[in-house]
């Protein structure tokens, strides 16, 4: 029997979605967050690591959707990877704001832990492909690719926790972005 929230996940038109909150439709937005605002929390909850932060960033994240979506275009990426983006900047702004240098002698987090579950039956297509082909990146770039996508932390402060140049990492994170691009497409 076949998951109705995985044929929901595929038959969502984020783009279309991100074009009528661009004309000001608000049901648009709704039916974003309504997708979205669980995951995109999670995300936002591993960059800021405060639960009260992130509710707040959430709702930032979805006025600044709200409010850009007309910069949003079809043809430079999916809609739902922009809709990430936003968040996942606006978390990062926040860290930024509220402390300026992160804990860096906190252990790393497995793959494991950074994904919503290991079992790609219960994920939604997009997070099972990702999870696959996060999988078949070998353990630096994996754990550079997550740290920075993730969690949150600059290049510099990946380079420190590592005791690496800044410019491996960067290598390492450029080539594991490509992997996964390759590996998703």
């Amino acid at each position: 029997m076949t998951d109705p929230s995985a044929t929901l996940a595929a038959d969502f038109d984020h783009e279309a979605a991100l074009e009528a909150c661009a004309r000001g439709e608000r049901f648009a937005l709704r039916a974003l967050y309504d997708r979205e605002a669980a995951w995109l929390l999670a995300v936002i909850l591993r960059i800021v690591r405060d639960a009260d932060l992130a509710q707040d960033v959430l709702q930032d994240a979805f006025l600044q959707i709200w409010q850009k979506a007309g910069t949003f275009r079809r043809e430079l990426g999916s809609g739902r990877g922009w809709i990430y983006t936003v968040a996942r900047h606006r978390a990062l702004d926040e860290v930024r704001r509220v402390r300026p240098e992160l804990n860096l002698g906190e252990d790393y987090q497995s793959l494991a832990e950074a994904l919503p579950s290991p079992d790609a039956e219960e994920l939604p297509h997009d997070e099972a492909a990702l999870a696959h082909c996060l999988s078949q990146l070998d353990d630096p770039k994996r754990e550079c690719v997550i740290e920075a996508f993730v969690e949150g932390y600059t290049h510099e402060q990946i380079a420190a926790r590592r005791a690496k140049p800044v410019g491996t990492i960067k290598s390492w994170i450029r080539r594991g972005l490509i992997a996964l691009k390759e590996c998703l497409s």
